[in-house]
């Protein structure tokens, strides 16, 4: 987002955003934040029938979802502490549904080894059945139904 932006979303002005950044720049790493070039500016600014920033003087300061959770933490307002606050809010349940994920993938392997013990411990019994079923549907050997008598 925007610098500009982001100042009319935590309504403080552009300036006092970008003051705070500089007074915090070890807080905001390439990836949290850059400056656009000029070209880039120029390209942007192209893609908008009018400017929506007037005359610049510097290049617009761009900022990532890290750069605009730590920027949350810097400014004074109060829509600035909301946001910090969802924001902590949601990393809490965050790591509370990746532990209840990894309760849950334990417990599924559990269960396949369960399953895949199962399976071992009884493959012997599911032979014989597929022997006896075999034998039963072999139909080259005769087979004698009934009672035989002895001819002795």
């Amino acid at each position: 987002m925007l610098d500009s932006d982001l100042a009319t979303l935590y309504q403080v002005q552009t300036k006092v955003l970008n003051q705070a950044v500089k007074r915090n720049l070890k807080r905001f790493p390439s990836d949290f934040m850059f400056q656009l070039t000029k070209e880039e500016f120029l390209n942007l600014k192209s893609q908008f029938v009018t400017s929506s920033w007037g005359g610049v003087r510097k290049m617009p300061y761009v900022f990532t979802e890290q750069g605009v959770a730590m920027l949350s933490g810097l400014l004074n307002s109060d829509i600035a502490i909301a946001v910090n606050i969802k924001i902590m809010r949601a990393f809490v349940q965050i790591r509370k549904l990746s532990v209840e994920h990894k309760n849950l993938q334990e417990q599924i392997q559990e269960l396949k080894q369960y399953f895949l013990q199962y399976a071992k411990d009884n493959n012997a019994e599911i032979d014989r059945i597929n022997e006896a079923i075999n034998l039963l549907m072999d139909r080259t050997k005769p087979r004698k139904i009934g009672f035989g008598v002895d001819e002795k």
